[in-house]
């Protein structure tokens, strides 16, 4: 409140704005072999902002036949602002199970961070076809546990139709609902004869589509950049060219294995926005995305309410917040409906909050989100009438 000025003159007055967190998105962390280095930069999470400070830390120390330059690059040709890499050391002549060990270890440092959004192993697919499948399982619960996180998955690259819908089946054995993660298919032909894993460049794919519009916007119909043919290996380990067709699409597409497709003129395109979920409500990756992100902005923007007074004063202000937000979230497009509160809806009172929940030192905010869906299938129905107008 302003004071009451007697004088004229020039007065000043000090206050304090409580600044809100800006989230940014398509952050992933890429885990992929080095050399045992006694270097103790490389045993930690490191944060890239360009392509050349990855070359810088890491040339020469790449373990042999390592996907993670590949994805690194991906990721940054394909729009990617930042991503952490960490490094899983393996000796010369690790064993496969050694191989594995490191992977999952690696993959548990990035747990404290709290600014990436995105996990990716291309060197799983170094690891034979059992052992990558348990490094995929253990990349999902690492997700689930985290609860802010999804995961890029690849598919073996041997993986004819029923090889990959069998992956898939057993990468979720004994996984709760709902799965944040999402699966891609073919493999990569980039540099002349040089295959990989297509993680890293959709994981740039997913910066660039949230960068441009928000993680509410499924990171598909995209091009790849990048790349000069989609491809898998053969029974003998030759690699041959795949195109993938609506018939193939038709098997893969219903089991959540989102497809990369060639299409005449407009190069190549992410053609899928499916999570693993067998919960249609999380079907989509950026319906999920959009609640994953939600939690993040509550973690970073509310923990200013902990040890308040649990009063009705405090409710209101923690639905004032929710409610500043989600407004944004349907002004942007991320929520349906035709007012803000069709959109969404936030409940934080006596009700949320009887005497039992009080005393216990908690209070209960209940949030309802009507998320956009993509439009996966665009239905033109072509009617030919006779004079007759349709109605």
């Amino acid at each position: 409140m302003s004071s009451n000025y007697l004088t004229p003159g020039v007065y000043r007055e000090e206050s304090v704005l409580k600044s809100t967190t800006q989230l940014q998105t398509g952050v992933p962390g890429f885990v992929g072999f080095v050399k045992s280095s006694p270097s103790d930069l490389l045993k930690e999470p490191i944060s890239l902002n360009r392509q050349s400070e990855f070359y810088t830390l890491f040339e020469g120390q790449l373990a042999a036949g390592s996907y993670l330059g590949d994805a690194v690059n991906g990721f940054f040709l394909n729009g990617g602002a930042r991503c952490y890499v960490v490094s899983a050391m393996i000796a010369d002549g690790a064993d496969e199970a050694t191989k594995e060990s490191a992977l999952v270890e690696a993959l548990q440092t990035l747990s404290p961070l709290t600014d990436l959004d995105l996990v990716a192993i291309p060197d799983a697919m170094m690891l034979g076809a059992e052992a990558a499948k348990r490094v995929q399982s253990e990349m999902l619960r690492h997700c689930e546990a985290n609860g802010n996180r999804m995961a890029i998955l690849d598919a073996l690259p041997k993986g004819n139709a029923q090889v990959v819908m069998g992956q898939r089946h057993d990468i979720m054995v004994g996984l709760p609902e709902p799965v944040n993660g999402a699966l891609y298919y073919p493999w990569l032909k980039i540099n002349g004869d040089r295959w990989i894993p297509p993680s890293g460049h959709v994981a740039g794919i997913f910066s660039r589509s949230d960068a441009r519009t928000g993680v509410f916007k499924a990171p598909a119909n995209e091009e790849v950049l990048g790349t000069l043919d989609l491809v898998i290996q053969d029974e003998s380990g030759l690699w041959k060219a795949i195109n993938i067709d609506n018939r193939l699409q038709g098997q893969l597409n219903p089991e959540g294995i989102n497809c990369l497709r060639a299409f005449p003129g407009r190069g190549i395109r992410v053609w899928g926005a499916r999570t693993l979920s067998y919960d249609p409500n999380w079907r989509y990756i950026n319906v999920r995305r959009l609640v994953l992100t939600l939690r993040r902005w509550i973690d970073a923007n509310m923990t200013w309410a902990s040890f308040e007074p649990n009063t009705p004063q405090l409710w209101i202000q923690l639905k004032r917040e929710l409610t500043v937000y989600l407004t944004e979230l349907w002004q942007a497009g991320a929520l349906a409906g035709s007012s803000a509160e069709q959109a969404f809806f936030i409940k934080c009172d006596g009700e949320t909050n009887p005497p039992d929940v009080r005393e216990a030192g908690q209070i209960v905010t209940m949030i309802g989100l009507a998320p956009s869906a993509p439009a996966e299938f665009i239905i033109v129905r072509i009617v030919l009438h006779t004079g007759v107008e349709p109605r």
